[in-house]
């Protein structure tokens, strides 16, 4: 134990109530010091950020860096803008930053004045930059107006949203100005249209904020400057509750029409000529966008869909239903799931898509997880009443317009009377015409690794993960093999392998609504080929008054005998085409394919061009995307091209076809009079 110091003892140091007070004050004055340093530091960007900028976009290198007060600048690569948003320091302008984030060069910074001269260094330095590789540069600065307006309020549909443009007093910038006035006019917002108004001259900043870069340096460096106020729709007003959907909307939206007035400012005042205005946009992809795609990936290839829905007891289930005189329908038994759906949703729903700052893959991928969600919820109801319904919601059902059609084809359509035997190729011989054409396409591209399998539990040919699975029973028509060539391996196999190569997995697994388009060219290539016979087109024709008739309320027998008896189908083949229709509890997938070479047919005739389809799975709607990813250097053109797409005689029926008005009937009559199939 320690001794007590002696009473007489004198302490090194006298603690006095005046030393006391000095000490406190020399440790506040430190401490304030301290503040004082982190605060400066909190108020500006680091010069060696700065510098680090500077270096790298001279070398063309993409820029992503965070700054203070929850700030980032990021730049793809080297461009002639930069679309700038400043936080208000006197209240939360929740939801504004966001829509900036989707741009190929942004920056997100504080609007406090204590951190102007920072901040605008930093611009200074970029626009300096960019400005001596492209001879002129364009700031857009957008911030949104006041809240509490009716025309803020988009549940108000008597008073429209208001975008303002603030431009320059000069004319320099009108062709830019008006390119952004008129893509602005085109939006809606809650199916409701837009105000837009210019105006010109005057300090372009937010109220209450100085010019990021002062009047004059801006004419040293040929910077100019456009600002966008924006109607803040996609929050409640003053509080900090936002719409996501309609956030999601209008960034897309705002995002194309920034990027026609970027192309329209780098043509009229810059050394740059981009091919098209969506060159402007991103083409550097941040990784939450791979992982995101890759979890969605991974969800997708727990479970394949189509196989889990089709039958493992086609044959045996005719014959039983053939037994029976036709009276009762067939049992049909179905593959065990390999996945428990509800937590396969846990997983699907715990991937974060709103970190995807780009608005179109975004929604690319927004779609997809609704798909799977529904995909998901039709298995764990596969063979009941549910069933149906949930099919009618992924794929639609039958329109008139459409049934017309499919009447029309059974109706104008002669049967085929049943080729002789000498004509038919079993399971064993299509199978090594298929291993053949997947011989030539290996030869042109060693990724091309697809596998035809004989199955006895395949329903006819069904297309599975880059495998063609026929049925061992199946017996073909020798007219009709070049037709199921250039449909199951030159399209599905060859869109799965393409997808594969092209960097988001979703291309290959499918885009959301792939079906359509695809089964729509497949069956288009069979024109190409020669090889889109009476039976083929009738049967298409069937499955959709089928898919109709299913629909509305007929049963599988019921179905049958009208396929049968009013339509003169064959039994087998009518069987065929229902039990189709009635696999799962009722799949209405099978009217795709006359739906999908009815808007195929009408692409083509207005001039549409097949090779972006080509890139993977794809639906009509997502064709723009697709282009535009393209045209951004995001995705690549297709590495294979279908066999059909290059035989002269194919060629020559495709051009045929760009500028016509024909129905798909007509193909079949193309075909009768100038081609090879009877």
């Amino acid at each position: 134990m320690r001794s007590p110091m002696p009473s007489n003892t004198r302490c090194p140091l006298s603690w006095t109530p005046s030393t006391t007070r000095g000490l406190f004050k020399a440790m506040t004055t430190t401490t304030h010091g301290k503040r004082t340093i982190a605060k400066a530091e909190k108020n500006r960007v680091p010069e060696s950020l700065i510098a680090a900028v500077r270096d790298r976009l001279s070398r063309n290198e993409r820029v992503r860096r965070t700054l203070p007060h929850k700030g980032r600048l990021h730049i793809d690569r080297q461009v002639p803008f930069l679309c700038v948003y400043r936080q208000p320091p006197e209240y939360d302008d929740a939801g504004t930053e966001q829509l900036v984030r989707g741009e190929a060069s942004y920056l997100i910074g504080s609007g406090a004045s204590a951190f102007h001269d920072s901040l605008s260094k930093l611009v200074g330095t970029v626009v300096n930059t960019l400005s001596a590789e492209f001879g002129a540069f364009l700031i857009v600065e957008i911030w949104s107006s006041p809240d509490g307006g009716k025309a803020n309020d988009p549940a108000v549909p008597s008073v429209l949203p208001t975008f303002t443009i603030q431009a320059p007093g000069t004319a320099k910038l009108d062709n830019a100005v008006e390119s952004l006035r008129k893509r602005l006019q085109k939006m809606k917002i809650l199916k409701h249209g837009v105000e837009v108004q210019v105006v010109r001259g005057g300090t372009i900043c937010p109220p209450g904020m100085k010019p990021l870069i002062d009047p004059p340096r801006a004419r040293e460096m040929n910077c100019w400057k456009i600002g966008l106020m924006v109607p803040p729709v996609f929050r409640k007003a003053n509080t900090s509750v936002e719409f996501p959907l309609l956030m999601g909307q209008l960034r897309r939206s705002l995002s194309h029409a920034l990027r026609h007035a970027y192309f329209q400012f780098a043509c009229d005042r810059t050394t740059h000529s981009p091919d098209h205005f969506h060159t402007l946009g991103r083409k550097a992809v941040v990784k939450a966008v791979w992982d995101i795609d890759r979890q969605l990936a991974e969800v997708s290839n727990q479970f394949d869909y189509l196989l889990q829905l089709t039958p493992v007891n086609p044959t045996s289930a005719w014959k039983e239903f053939e037994a029976g005189q036709c009276k009762h329908p067939p049992e049909f038994h179905y593959r065990p799931l390999p996945v428990d759906p509800a937590l396969l949703k846990r997983q699907l729903y715990k991937i974060p898509i709103e970190r995807v700052e780009d608005p179109s893959l975004q929604r690319l991928f927004e779609e997809k997880q609704e798909e799977l969600e529904l995909k998901l919820t039709m298995l764990r109801d596969r063979d009941t009443s549910r069933f149906k319904h949930l099919s009618m919601a992924l794929f639609g059902g039958v329109n008139d317009a459409v049934l017309r059609i499919a009447k029309e084809l059974l109706t104008t359509l002669p049967a085929k009377s049943s080729p002789s035997k000498a004509n038919l190729y079993s399971a064993k011989q299509f199978a090594a015409c298929v291993q053949k054409e997947i011989d030539h396409y290996r030869g042109v591209c060693p990724d091309f690794k697809a596998k035809v399998v004989i199955s006895d539990d395949a329903s006819g040919l069904i297309v599975s993960r880059g495998k063609l699975m026929v049925n061992s029973d199946l017996m073909l028509a020798e007219d009709r093999v070049a037709a199921l060539l250039a449909h199951e391996v030159g399209t599905h196999l060859v869109t799965y392998y393409n997808g594969r190569l092209q960097p988001f997995q979703q291309l290959y697994s499918g885009l959301a609504g792939y079906e359509e388009l695809q089964e729509g060219l497949a069956v288009l290539s069979e024109y190409l080929v020669g090889g889109l016979t009476n039976s083929r087109m009738r049967q298409l024709g069937a499955r959709v008054v089928a898919v109709r008739q299913m629909a509305d309320g007929a049963s599988f027998v019921e179905n049958f005998h009208s396929i049968h008896d009013d339509y003169g189908l064959s039994k087998r083949a009518a069987y065929n085409v229902v039990m189709r229709v009635y696999r799962g509890g009722g799949l209405t997938k099978d009217c795709v394919y006359l739906r999908g070479l009815v808007a195929i047919l009408r692409y083509v005739q207005k001039g549409g061009d097949l090779n972006p389809l080509l890139v993977g799975k794809m639906a009509v709607k997502h064709i723009p995307i697709i282009k535009e990813l393209q045209y951004r250097g995001v995705l690549g053109k297709a590495p294979i091209t279908p066999r059909f797409m290059q035989d002269p005689v194919a060629i020559g029926r495709l051009a045929k076809l760009r500028g016509g008005t024909g129905s798909v009937v007509d193909l079949v009559t193309d075909l009768k009079t100038n081609g090879r199939v009877g």
